[in-house]
């Protein structure tokens, strides 16, 4: 990669294109073998983290419908690596500075933006209005007025929008969505979502998540778990929350929250209790009927996300190790894209969590009282 590139924005090397593209084919592994490259969808990393790098960029060699494209980074020094790696051509290589460039490279359909949460919204606006389509990581923004205007960025550009909810592509999560509908046990009357972990990675990569500024937090990162998980579990809207900060080592977690509970009221007297943390491990979904009861734990991890039911039933791992999933969302996406029709978690899907955070973070600041949920 020519470091003029990362200090005028404008890349200077435009030569071997030809070989890199026949090198980077023959470097395709066999799950490509079965879908014509004219149907494979060309994917750019926005962010080289370590998502990106451990789950996505893998995942990626295993889907039949798109493939690794392009990069955007902030840093540089992580570009040879990964070119190396995956045959990515400099001419398929951003910054974030030449970012909308990327609207004349016709290699490349859909961005994938896996940076801090206060970059998702700026990032899908310049991807959207080079006429990508964009995938962008959960949280969707930093509150619901930002996923808005993602929102109608994508709409005006004719582009899809959808959000990494990973989890509502696993086959198991997929059967509690219908059941919800189902109601198998009779009428929901409660529920319960917890999702936290204990301990702390100190990489650089992860520095962002004990900065307010930039969206950092147990709220922000795990709590949307939880959100989620109670709406597609009731298949209903929350009308109001409590919710209290329970932060313990204020040390470390200076501006964002460690731990926090709330309560979410749902139509019909149904109540989510939800905690997510950055000081406990949790990963339970348990939803109570009035027949019975049923749960996924865990239910928001990368692979082995298991169940049972009140009645015996049993809900086996089906995806397979890491990063199965996370092929199995960016593979379904593509096919919305392929096929014209409305991804599984559009961008409203994402927005309806976004005004539960916000309401969320009303009830803390007002000292847990409850909150109208808007949207």
């Amino acid at each position: 990669m020519d470091p003029n590139r990362w200090s005028n924005g404008i890349s200077r090397r435009r030569v071997l294109q030809s070989l890199a593209l026949v090198g980077a084919a023959v470097a395709l592994p066999k799950a490509f073998a079965a879908t014509p490259p004219a149907r494979r969808l060309g994917v750019a990393l926005v962010g080289l983290g370590g998502y990106s790098r451990d789950l996505l960029a893998p995942a990626l060699q295993l889907t039949r419908h798109c493939r690794l494209a392009g990069l955007v980074t902030g840093s540089p020094e992580k570009v040879p690596a990964w070119q190396e790696k995956y045959g990515i051509r400099d001419a398929n290589v951003y910054s974030y500075d030449d970012f909308h460039r990327i609207a004349d490279n016709p290699e490349i359909d859909v961005v994938y933006v896996v940076t801090p949460n206060h970059l998702h919204m700026p990032q899908t606006l310049i991807a959207a209005n080079a006429g990508k389509h964009v995938w962008c990581e959960k949280p969707m923004a930093m509150d619901a007025r930002e996923g808005g205007a993602m929102i109608k960025a994508c709409r005006d550009n004719r582009v899809q929008l959808a959000i990494g909810y990973r989890i509502q592509h696993e086959p198991n999560t997929r059967r509690f969505i219908d059941m919800a509908a189902e109601r198998p046990f009779g009428r929901i009357v409660q529920l319960r979502a917890d999702a936290g972990w204990f301990g702390w990675r100190q990489g650089a990569d992860d520095a962002w998540r004990l900065d307010p500024a930039r969206g950092g937090g147990a709220m922000y990162d795990m709590g949307v778990y939880c959100v989620n998980a109670a709406r597609y579990s009731t298949g209903l809207e929350p009308v109001a929350v409590r919710a209290w900060d329970e932060t313990a080592r204020r040390e470390i977690f200076r501006g964002v929250d460690e731990t926090t509970r709330f309560t979410l009221e749902f139509p019909g007297d149904i109540v989510a209790e939800c905690v997510t943390s950055f000081g406990r491990n949790l990963n339970t979904l348990h939803i109570d009927c009035e027949r019975g009861w049923y749960e996924l734990s865990p239910f928001q991890s990368y692979d082995g996300n298991v169940g049972r039911a009140s009645d015996g039933t049993r809900f086996s791992a089906q995806l397979g190790e890491k990063p199965r999933m996370q092929a199995e969302q960016m593979d379904q996406d593509a096919l919305a894209i392929l096929e014209g029709r409305p991804p599984r978690a559009p961008g409203e899907e994402g927005l309806r969590d976004m005004h539960v955070l916000d309401a969320v973070f009303a009830s803390v600041r007002s000292g847990n009282q409850p909150v109208r949920i808007a949207g």
